[in-house]
């Protein structure tokens, strides 16, 4: 093994160790030779220019090439004494013990602008992880070059080899590279290493193995022809760039939102969740250790505003793959439609944002099957998934019972450093989160009752403690407004008023991401699927309203919730590509005249 890089000194990151043949790329800076990347430094002198791509030269091949057929990741288990836990364990202190210096990358090429933030531990926010470098306005126009001067040749590339690029990502996550993207997101992130490991490898790594499996299944699909003529359909990729906007709480959609429309002949521009600095660069590192051409996609990190204004008002903007809040998501959308007359085509609008997700049960409910997923559905994670459970709707005749178990259950939960494996809960993303929920939380307080929890300490690290919160009044604001934080708000309603209680829940929030119906009572399954067929893009039966499986539950919601595009389904793919239809005759008429125009 690689041994881990030595801490930086005052004023100079530490720049992490070669990559041994046991574990992949630790990040830094690739060596010069043929076809690497260059550092250089902020936009200055000719580094503002496009590279240059060459001509591709085709390889002859005859035949129907089919990818491999994708099959879920399997989730590991981490249990004491399993090769797993060892190998995490110790990629967790030697990145403990690095400082990364993490530049942008455009064009293939390492840019340093000086312009410094710092990447910190949620759970111990005074040990900085990484430095990473703040892109300029010049910057995101070198970016803009290159992602439309590599489009000429990757639109291009047979489709077979753009998938290859994926699939051999995939392969690297799922062997050498599993543990450093799995601590980098436990790290960064204070994920625990369940949660990193079905979201940075299983998740992620199911990504890169479903979408070439949908896009050769769409690719597949083309017009009737008959002995006259030959009927195609040209699946191009969109014209121009794909802007794609990462969140935080996910490390396979930052993989995922600039590497789909990629696969589908795009070029990107990603602008990565400012507090999710780490696994990000570590994504695209190992993209480019798979063959990822320079330019096709280009990390460009720094101030959301600067990068967006730039980028929204670009003629040669094509789309945007977003997943974050939905007023930001909002202020996009009204940019882009103020701007129409400026773009070369209609851009392609993707987004995927709010969740206010339930958990509504009936009478005949099974208490314990519920306490549990009001405890892991609102809880892993800090509660900062987008599909978490954050309000139930629970019959007076069982909330006694659901209340005592959910409450038990709680009060086991430990809530701390990720790296102790003990811990169920880690820590909140930053200060600006934690603020936030515990304005929620003295909220509550005050409005309403505490069942359990309700404590926020901040001294080391972000940690907010499991919260259950009990209201009598169906429209408090806590049922209403997102909070994405680890507190769910409990309306226990009469067991008679079922039908009116869908009702509630069908409108009380603008959202309509995921929910959850629990009952034992097929009747009332039926009745609540049917009410509630319009407020959950993801519906779940008798289980908790997370945990979406690529290949099993495509995932996306719609009402305030976004475009319900299904990421992890060829729905998303098709959003990346502008199809011509072309028709050949082979033997095309010679004379203009009709049959009916002779003479009777």
């Amino acid at each position: 093994m690689s041994a881990p890089a030595r801490p930086g000194r005052p004023g100079r990151p530490a720049r992490p160790a070669r990559p041994s043949t046991a574990r992949p790329a630790q990040a830094g800076v690739r060596e010069a030779g043929p076809g690497s990347a260059k550092s250089t430094n902020g936009d200055r002198g000719t580094e503002s220019k496009a590279i240059e791509t060459p001509t591709r030269t085709l390889t002859g091949f005859n035949g129907t090439r089919r990818v491999p057929p994708p099959v879920n990741e399997p989730v590991k288990s981490y249990a004491p004494g399993s090769p797993e836990r060892a190998a995490l364990k110790d990629r967790l202190r030697s990145m403990s013990n690095e400082r990364v210096e993490i530049p942008l990358i455009i064009g293939g090429k390492e840019v340093r602008t000086g312009e410094l933030s710092e990447a910190v531990m949620p759970h111990n926010h005074r040990h900085v992880l990484a430095q990473w470098h703040r892109a300029s306005a010049g910057n995101v126009d070198q970016a803009v070059a290159a992602a439309l001067e590599a489009a000429k040749d990757w639109a291009n590339w047979a489709w077979e080899d753009r998938a290859a690029v994926f699939l051999k990502a995939a392969e690297l996550l799922a062997t050498t590279w599993r543990s450093t993207l799995n601590a980098a997101t436990m790290l960064g992130q204070s994920k625990t290493a369940f949660q990193a490991e079905i979201d940075a490898a299983c998740e992620l790594i199911d990504f890169w193995r479903f979408n070439p499996h949908y896009a050769q299944s769409l690719y597949d699909e083309q017009p009737l022809s008959d002995r006259t003529m030959w009927n195609q359909l040209d699946y191009r990729p969109l014209e121009g760039f794909v802007y794609a906007v990462t969140p935080f709480n996910f490390t396979s959609i930052a993989g995922n939102l600039p590497t789909a429309p990629a696969l589908m002949g795009n070029t990107v521009i990603w602008k990565p969740a400012s507090s999710a600095m780490l696994s990000a660069y570590y994504i695209m590192k190992l993209l480019e250790e798979a063959g990822l051409p320079p330019g096709v996609i280009n990390f460009v990190a720094g101030d959301a505003a600067l990068i967006s204004d730039k980028l929204l008002a670009h003629r040669d903007l094509a789309g945007v793959h977003f997943t974050g809040s939905t007023a930001v998501f909002n202020s996009m959308w009204q940019t882009i439609g103020a701007s129409m007359s400026r773009y070369k085509s209609y851009p392609r609008i993707v987004g995927e944002t709010g969740g206010k997700d339930f958990i509504v049960a009936h009478s005949s409910a099974d208490p314990a099957a519920l306490s549990v997923a009001i405890a892991r559905g609102g809880f892993e994670y800090q509660g900062q998934k987008c599909s978490a459970a954050s309000r139930a709707y629970i019959p007076q005749s069982i909330w006694p019972e659901v209340r005592d178990r959910t409450v038990a259950i709680m009060k086991e939960l430990r809530v701390g450093d990720v790296s102790d494996f003990r811990n169920f809960m880690g820590a909140v993303i930053d200060k600006k989160a934690f603020t936030k929920i515990g304005e929620y939380l003295e909220h509550g307080r005050k409005n309403a009752s505490i069942v359990s929890g309700g404590v926020a300490r901040g001294e080391a690290g972000y940690f907010i403690e499991p919260t259950l919160i009990e209201t009598k009044d169906p429209a408090y604001r806590l049922l209403c407004e997102e909070i994405f934080g680890p507190v769910v708000t409990a309306h226990v309603y009469p067991d008679a008023q079922w039908a009116e209680t869908l009702k509630i829940v069908d409108e009380t929030s603008p959202y309509a991401l995921t929910g959850a119906i629990f009952s034992r009572d097929r009747q009332a399954i039926r009745e609540a699927a049917l009410s509630l067929r319009n407020a959950a893009g993801n519906f779940y039966i008798n289980d908790k309203p997370t945990g979406a499986v690529v290949g099993q539950q495509p995932f996306g919601g719609a009402r305030g919730s976004g475009t319900n595009d299904k990421a992890g389904s060829k729905l998303n793919l098709v959003r990346w590509i502008s199809p011509r239809a072309i028709k050949e005759t082979f033997s095309p008429p010679t004379d203009y005249r009709y049959p009916f125009m002779a003479e009777e």
